[in-house]
């Protein structure tokens, strides 16, 4: 784009914001909320100077800031100190107040500014104790270069906010200064490494599938549990690793090595099958956390993939990423270039893509030699231990072993105090201290002769490899600096949590380089754990007592098939690989169809371009669809209106287009399926919060009676993580359950309206083609031919913190939305929603990037949002309508062409 255009396209969003802000304040002045007391200037004053010359402490050079149309700042300087200040201070402009909210969550301190109801959160996580782990990385395990450039960051968010009140950094502040009297606080280096905790809880693996199955055990047996987790479908959904394994003879992982080369990982046995335990109050607590930072569950993960130069049109790789994360406003990443004028000793870095505000460097992008991606390598990392404790400690090996304890106090918006107390075992934090339900977690947990004596029941402690110190930070610096495939890899050595799979690409050579490395710090269990429920924390054969080796880790590089996909999946078969990596994968439909997609393209010669990686990253085709819909359709459907929903689907190509009919019909019959068959069997602790069933009494046998009837149990989950979730889990659930017409688990209650009940699969299909053909026409109407997938499946961005739960007028002020999106769970577009709780988009595609290896300039990448985290600046959310509609904007790299781009310029100096 020529820059006089940029500019006068800069003008117009310019002017359009100044106009949004006029009305917001007449509204606001009008009588809304807090109007009275706000101005144009209160809502004006936070934003970031872009233009001109600002004095910067401790620069020893001036530090240009080049901003383009969307506001993406790229930072040039003459020192790797200058450059990570000026880092800081940028952030610090657009996304200060972010920032603030994320440190005082990942040190347990949220109260202090947002009062009492934030109490019980904080308690939890001063129990996990995220900050103080940081603390320890930052004195003991990260390197003297790390710290400086920590430093230096934290240098430049404080000259920030120097001479600052909340006002002038932040609208929220003003908000919050009605009812507080919260001031800001310096940042610090520890606040920075503290947010990786954060990430790592939201990318923790299956803590919350060891709960789950815990909860089930009240109402179904072994086998129906079994039935519900099944095995991965590794003949479906082909693993990231294709072959290798660990070579005995040299104890590393060898890509070529055949599978009988290694023994067979760990298989559950003994007594870790056999605890049940009621885990409700737990996962409750649970539900609170990820309510700041996105819901865990089955969709949290990413997509990656790279293909080589030889499939390309480019004769160099193609390198995709789009992390899928809770949608938030502003969204989790930022985009940034960070470049030294001239690479050197005293200035290492020329690298771009997205950062988070908070942190120093850049986490996924590309410098001048490689490019690198991250998904969620799902990795078992957390094990729930019960623990038989009495007031004075904890058994293990047949001894009473003491308590750690520390005393926390935390302070409260408004005056007054909370004191807990923080009791540690050597398993971890015992999170059951934080609950009074949980302080009789075990108090049904069958457990074998050898168990300690029950007594009120068993306490719950967690052991997690985030809670140890690690160097992961280091990592990120490393990456930063990589210049081949070896170096990459010892980054990735250092990347020990959260544990990521990392793909790589370079333009080294006739058609580049691409390669995979697992990384991360991954334990070895004792033989009969497997992780997937909790373990006997008196028992030591149940303890952790080493890692598996980084040498040992899969990896691949320049793989024969010429292309590597990481969605999820298993990263390695099972049967080849001797380490327990975990039992619950991403089932592999988002990669088996990027596979798919890439083989369809390359097949006879055919070559893959920058814009076919963008529209893999667009494709919304449904598995389960395909699966499911030809059932459907043999269903002799004599209902009239049923049947003209039914029609619907006839000739559908099974893609979740925003205005499909079929995709709104066949996802609401997919959700009633999911109710009928599952959910109305499973205990409430899982199901939907305030939807109640009439069941029998959870462990209750024998025919109902006056002492045994049925009960009314209300769910209690949180709509967002609730069960079944529809996820590609529930896909391989139904498709064995589909050739056996008559299983169990198409029984289902009478139906209120007809009194009928199902007993066979097609019964139960042709009851949920019914209830979805009521559910629809009472949100989208009676005339089928008006239905559309996106006005069900809509996405809205909210402020995480007072576009949530503050006033109306704030939250009026602070969100953003709906936007009907295409998409759908499970599929490469992947807008997850929960069928458990409705249409809605839960999580998303945070960012996309296509990244055009060696010529860096015909990239593209995309931010859910937009730079800014300031309502009603241009770029608060200048780049939503772009990524709904699946569009990418240009990515400029080299200095004439950020020069070229370049809108504002602000030039800091010493």
């Amino acid at each position: 784009m020529p820059a006089n255009t940029t500019a006068a396209s800069a003008k117009k969003k310019g002017r359009r914001a100044r106009l949004l802000v006029i009305a917001l304040v007449l509204a606001l002045v009008a009588g809304v909320g807090y109007g009275a007391y706000w101005s144009v200037s209160t809502v004006r004053a936070p934003f970031p100077q872009t233009t001109g010359t600002l004095s910067l402490d401790g620069l020893s050079g001036p530090v240009d800031v080049k901003r383009d149309e969307y506001g993406i700042p790229q930072i040039y300087a003459s020192t790797d100190e200058d450059l990570f200040r000026a880092q800081g201070y940028v952030q610090a402009q657009d996304r200060f107040w972010e920032m603030d909210v994320r440190r005082h969550m990942t040190a347990g301190r949220l109260s202090e500014m947002f009062g009492k109801e934030q109490v019980g959160t904080d308690a939890f996580l001063r129990t996990l104790g995220w900050h103080r782990v940081a603390q320890r990385e930052y004195d003991t395990k990260l390197s003297a270069d790390t710290k400086k450039y920590l430093r230096a960051y934290a240098d430049g968010v404080n000259a920030y906010l120097k001479g600052k009140e909340g006002r002038d950094v932040s609208v929220e502040y003003a908000a919050l200064s009605f009812g507080n009297d919260y001031t800001i606080e310096p940042w610090t280096p520890v606040d920075s490494v503290a947010w990786l905790k954060a990430m790592a809880w939201d990318l923790r693996g299956n803590m919350q599938e060891e709960i789950d199955r815990s909860l089930l055990t009240s109402r179904l047996s072994e086998k129906q549990i079994k039935d519900l987790y099944p095995a991965y479908p590794a003949d479906l959904h082909r693993p990231i690793v294709g072959k290798g394994t660990v070579d005995k003879s040299t104890g590393k992982f060898d890509p070529a090595a055949k599978a009988g080369d290694a023994g067979t990982p760990n298989s559950p046995q003994g007594a870790a099958q056999g605890f049940r335990t009621q885990l409700s109050a737990l996962s409750d607590a649970l539900d609170e956390i990820p309510a700041l930072l996105g819901p865990s569950g089955n969709g949290i993960g990413s997509n990656s993939w790279v293909v080589s130069g030889k499939y390309t049109t480019t004769g160099k790789p193609l390198l995709a990423n789009d992390p899928h994360l809770a949608p938030q406003l502003p969204s989790v990443w930022y985009q940034m270039g960070l470049h030294c004028r001239a690479v050197s000793e005293k200035c290492r870095y020329d690298v771009a893509g997205y950062t988070f505000s908070g942190m120093p460097g850049v986490v996924i992008g590309h410098n001048q030699d490689i490019a690198w991606g991250f998904t969620n390598l799902g990795a078992d990392v957390s094990d729930l231990y019960l623990e038989k404790v009495s007031d004075d400690g904890y058994q293990f090996g047949g001894k009473e072993v003491p308590f750690t304890t520390r005393e926390e106090v935390i302070k409260v918006a408004g005056g007054g105090s909370r004191p807990i107390t923080v009791r540690t075992t050597r398993n971890g934090p015992l999170l059951s201290d934080r609950s009074d339900e949980l302080e009789k977690v075990g108090e049904k947990a069958p457990v074998t002769a050898s168990a300690p004596d029950r007594g009120e029941g068993y306490a719950v402690s967690l052991r997690w490899t985030a809670l140890d110190p690690g160097k992961s930070m280091d990592a990120v610096f490393k990456l930063n600096r990589a210049k081949d495939f070896k170096e990459f890899r010892e980054a990735a050595r250092d990347f020990e949590v959260p544990a990521q799979n990392l793909v790589y690409a370079d333009a080294k050579g006739a058609e580049g380089h691409i390669g995979y490395q697992a990384p991360g710090r991954i334990p070895v269990r004792a033989k009969g754990h497997d992780g997937t429920m909790p373990a006997p924390g008196w028992d030591p054969k149940y303890q952790w007592d080493k890692w598996i080796p980084f040498e040992e880790l899969p990896y691949e590089e320049d793989p024969e098939r010429g292309y590597i996909v990481t969605a999820n999946q298993a990263v390695i078969d099972a049967g080849s690989y001797p380490h327990l990596l975990t039992k619950d994968w991403g089932y592999g439909s988002r990669s088996q169809r990027i596979n798919d997609l890439i083989e369809s393209k390359t097949k006879d010669g055919g070559k893959i371009s920058t814009d076919d990686m963008r529209t893999m990253q667009m494709d919304n085709s449904s598995e389960i669809a395909k699966l499911l819909t030809p059932h459907l359709l043999k269903i002799d459907v004599s209902d009239p209106y049923v049947r003209e929903a039914q029609k619907l689907l006839e000739g559908w190509d099974y893609t979740q287009e925003a205005d499909s009919g079929a995709a709104a019909y066949f996802n609401a019959v997919w959700r009633n399926v999911l109710k009928l068959a599952f959910g109305d069997k499973l205990p409430k602790e899982v199901r939907v919060k305030g939807e109640c069933l009439n069941v029998r009494p959870a462990d209750s046998t024998g025919p109902l009676d006056e002492q045994n009837k049925l009960v009314r149990e209300c769910g209690r989950r949180d709509a967002e993580s609730a069960q079944p979730d529809g996820g590609d889990r529930w896909y391989e659930v139904v498709r064995p359950l589909l050739e056996d017409e008559d299983s169990e688990w198409w029984t289902s209650a009478k139906n209120r309206r007809t009194n009928t009940a199902t007993a066979t699969r097609d019964e139960l299909l042709e009851r949920a083609m019914e209830d979805a053909r009521w559910e629809l026409t009472s949100k989208l109407g009676k005339d089928v031919s008006s239905w559309s997938w996106g006005r069900l499946h809509q996405l809205t961005l909210k402020n995480q913190t007072l576009g949530t739960n503050g006033p109306g007028a704030l939250q009026f002020m602070l969100n953003r939305g709906p936007w009907n999106l295409s998409g759908g769970e499970a599929a490469v577009n992947a807008t997850g929603w929960n069928a458990a709780g409705g249409y809605g988009v839960v999580w998303v595609p945070s960012m996309r990037m296509v990244v055009n290896v060696g010529d860096w300039d015909k990239s593209r990448w995309i931010n859910l949002t937009g730079a800014s985290g300031h309502a009603y600046n241009a770029h608060y959310t200048d780049q939503t309508d772009k990524w709904a509609k699946g569009e990418l904007l240009d990515w400029p790299y080299e200095k004439q062409t950020v020069q070229a781009r370049t809108v504002d310029t602000l030039v800091l100096t010493p």
